[in-house]
């Protein structure tokens, strides 16, 4: 009998808000990196019949582009749809433990927010420098749309 081969799938569909302000810093390599937790619900009926809800919590993290997009534009309560992967971290500590947690690499953040009208950095918001509005999705590519 042969052997059942799978399909390699690993697609991750997730919406919900940052628990905090991303963090933004450099891989060792240079690399742009940002990081941000990301809240997310559930909500069912249990077999009482009695709705539930149910919140998970997961790192995103983002590289590159994406990284820089999503460290100038994310903030502590944006809602976010992230489109990636599941992926493995792996580290020892400096004492020579072993770490380990899976979290999202974003590939793609649809951000489900713009700013308001007249926050800081949006025209009419007098004395304020003006940024340009927060694109609707970042890709890990350097597209914007």
């Amino acid at each position: 009998m042969s052997e059942l081969k799978l399909p390699e799938i690993n697609r991750v569909l997730l919406s919900g808000r940052l628990t905090r302000d991303p963090d933004r810093r450099y891989a060792s390599d240079g690399t742009e990196v940002t990081s941000f937790p990301l809240a997310f619900h559930r909500r069912y009926r249990g077999r009482d019949g009695q709705a539930a809800e149910q919140t998970g919590f997961v790192t995103v993290m983002t590289y590159q582009r994406l990284a820089e997009v999503c460290s100038q534009y994310l903030k502590k309560g944006s809602p976010v749809l992230v489109e990636g992967r599941l992926q493995m971290r792996d580290w020892t500590t400096p004492e020579g433990g072993k770490g380990s947690r899976l979290e999202v690499r974003g590939e793609m953040v649809h951000f489900l927010e713009r700013r308001p009208a007249g926050a800081p950095g949006e025209p009419g918001s007098p004395g304020e420098a003006q940024d340009p509005p927060a694109p609707h999705v970042a890709r890990e590519s350097d597209e914007l749309f």
